[in-house]
Parts: structure tokens; C-alpha cells; sequence
């Protein structure tokens, strides 16, 4: 998908810069990355990790949207920022970030791209073949995934938090084409149509199966009590906990015939415990979750690119309580 296709060659610095992870996904691979131009909307410790990751990769242009001033709270997990506050007072995240990411890799440019993602518009999203959203309401996810599902241009949108030891990616490719080659076959091409945010989050509960992890469930409780607080996102505490529980029972609560029969989602599937870890995370990420979470979306962007390799469709969770990866594909397949 994307990256402006492949027909331009490498140069020879680009060919000796890149020589090891050619030989991994092969010239075409390359060649479609450092075409491709990304925007990430909100600079925190995991979408740190993700730049890194893809700026080393070589892709062609990465941008940053976050006009949030650096505060002491950044340096806790964000590696970008120097510890010097002669460096980072007055600025923002996305500034620092840019002029730190520029020194790993100078064949990429890295720029600032000043605004709000609640105003992103449609026209600005022409400029992109990918989106990174995090640490932003659920209305300015849902916003910006339906500005890049109505462009005319294919652009993949992605969204990724970290909460305490926990973190979500939600995927969309719309209809994505690529390929995968086992040991001595030749390469199938193999297609996926992904649902949009909306759709991945408005499914019936009594729809998905019992397995589906907690983590989905909890995730969409919190967002919603965010939406209708009229909170920012990460901005809830676990002095908000009794009014998120009321909230819990009520989603859980919410009766719907099936087969003839009343059904309604436990509680116990989104259990107290677990809500209490992520309320009080706020903005705060932890840094082995965050690289954990930032690899598996560099990885997952450099897929999308390439067009090689199984993507993620279309919810990734892990747990550092039980150190698992979830993969969830919400709504279920037809198939499944």
C-alpha cells in the first residue's frame, strides 16, 4: 500500500545504509518505505519509540503534531527528551522530539507539524500515507479515521495507548492487498477488508466471543466515561472509580434479546482490579511497555508498507502482568 510506489531506485548511500534489513524484506520493501510519509498526533513514550524505530527503518518522512508544552511528567518515559530543562523549557513535545529523531537518522526528514488533531481536516491528510493517533478522545480518533477512509488517496490509520502495564493498537488498512511466502513456495497474495473505528468499537457485546480479552472491555468503558464527562483524553483518576463502575454496570447491564433470551455481559469481565490499574495511569506509560507496544507498531507500519507479511486486523493488547499479546479481530469474521 502506499509510500508513493516503488519505482525510484535507491541511491548507493541509501542501498549501504540499509544493506542489513534489505537482505530481511528485500529492495521493493525498501524502496516503498522511504516513499512513505507519516504523521503522528500526540508525542508520548510509546509513539517515541514507534518514530525511532521507523526512522531508523528509513522511511521517508516522518511528522509530529503536539503542541503540548515538555513538562517533568514527559521525561519519565519519553527517551527524546534531554533531562536539561535549558533544552525543553518552552517548547513543545513535538519540537523536541523532531530536533532528537533528526540525529538517528539524517536521510529522513523529520518535521513539526503544528495544529490540534480535533481540527485535522481531510485536505491535510492528503499529504500521508499513514496516521499514528494516541493520547486523544475517542471523538478525535473517530474524526480523523473517517477523514481517511473518504480520501480518494489509501491511507492506513492507526491508534495506540498505554496505560500502567497495558497497552491497545487498533488497526485499519481498509482493504489491504499483500503477500506471504513460506519456505520454498511462491508468494500468495492474500486480501483483508478492515472495519472502521466505529464499527470496532459500536459491536454488540453479546456478539463477541466469551475468550474476547478484558482489556477491550475495560478500554471502551473508559473511553466512554471520558466522552461523556466531557474529559480530555488520560484524564480520568481513580477518584472517578465509583462513577466509572456505575458506568461499567450499566454498559454490562444493557439488556438484549438473543435466541430468544434476555443477555447481558458480567461484570466480572471487566473486573475492578483491572480498572484500578489503568485509571490512575493518566499520561504516565512505562518504558518497557511502551518499546514492547512502540516495536510491534513500527513493525506492523513497516508491514502495511511493504505489503508483505500478516497485519495485525485489527486490535493488538498486551499485559505485562502476564507478559501475553493478544491479537482481537473485532467485529468477528464471518469465518470465525
Amino acid at each position: 500500500m502506499g509510500g508513493g510506489g516503488a519505482e525510484e531506485e535507491l541511491t548507493a548511500q541509501e542501498t549501504a545504509l540499509y544493506d542489513r534489513q534489505i537482505r530481511v524484506w528485500g529492495v521493493d520493501a525498501q524502496k516503498r518505505l522511504s516513499k512513505a510519509h507519516v504523521l503522528v498526533c500526540g508525542i508520548n513514550g510509546t509513539t517515541t519509540e514507534f518514530c525511532k524505530n521507523i526512522v531508523l527503518a528509513g522511511v521517508g518522512s516522518l511528522s509530529l503534531m503536539d503542541d503540548h508544552l515538555v513538562t517533568e511528567d514527559d521525561l519519565y518515559a519519553n527517551f527524546l527528551i534531554p533531562h536539561d530543562e535549558s533544552i525543553y523549557g518552552g517548547r513543545s513535545r513535538a519540537e523536541v522530539c523532531c530536533e532528537s529523531l533528526k540525529d538517528f537518522n539524517p536521510m529522513v526528514r523529520v518535521a513539526v507539524e503544528k495544529g490540534d488533531p480535533s481540527q485535522i481536516n481531510g485536505e491535510l491528510l492528503e499529504k500521508f500515507d499513514i496516521i499514528v493517533v494516541s493520547c486523544a478522545s475517542i471523538k478525535t480518533k473517530l474524526l480523523i479515521n473517517d477523514h481517511c477512509r473518504k480520501r480518494s488517496k489509501h491511507i492506513a490509520f492507526y491508534t495506540i495507548e498505554c496505560k500502567d502495564s497495558c497497552g491497545e493498537i487498533f488497526v485499519d488498512l481498509q482493504n489491504h492487498t499483500y503477500a506471504i511466502q513460506k519456505v520454498g513456495d511462491e508468494p500468495k497474495q492474500k486480501e483483508l477488508t478492515y472495519p472502521s473505528l466505529q464499527d470496532a468499537i459500536s459491536v454488540p457485546w453479546k456478539n463477541l466471543p466469551r475468550k474476547t480479552t478484558k482489556l477491550y472491555f475495560a478500554m471502551r468503558v473508559l473511553e466512554n466515561y471520558e466522552l461523556s464527562e466531557g474529559r480530555s483524553a488520560c484524564e480520568a483518576s481513580l477518584s472517578d472509580l465509583p462513577a466509572v463502575l456505575a458506568l461499567r454496570k450499566d454498559m454490562c447491564d444493557k439488556m438484549i434479546f438473543n435466541s430468544g433470551k434476555l443477555q447481558s455481559l458480567s461484570e466480572s469481565q471487566i473486573p475492578t482490579a483491572l480498572l484500578e490499574r489503568l485509571l490512575p495511569a493518566g499520561m504516565k506509560q512505562h518504558p518497557p511497555v511502551s518499546a514492547i507496544l512502540g516495536g510491534i507498531l513500527g513493525q506492523e507500519v513497516i508491514k502495511s508498507i511493504s505489503g508483505k507479511g500478516d497485519p495485525i486486523k485489527n486490535f493488538f493488547y498486551y499485559d505485562a502482568t502476564d507478559g501475553k499479546g493478544i491479537m482481537e479481530d473485532i467485529p468477528p469474521s464471518s469465518s470465525d
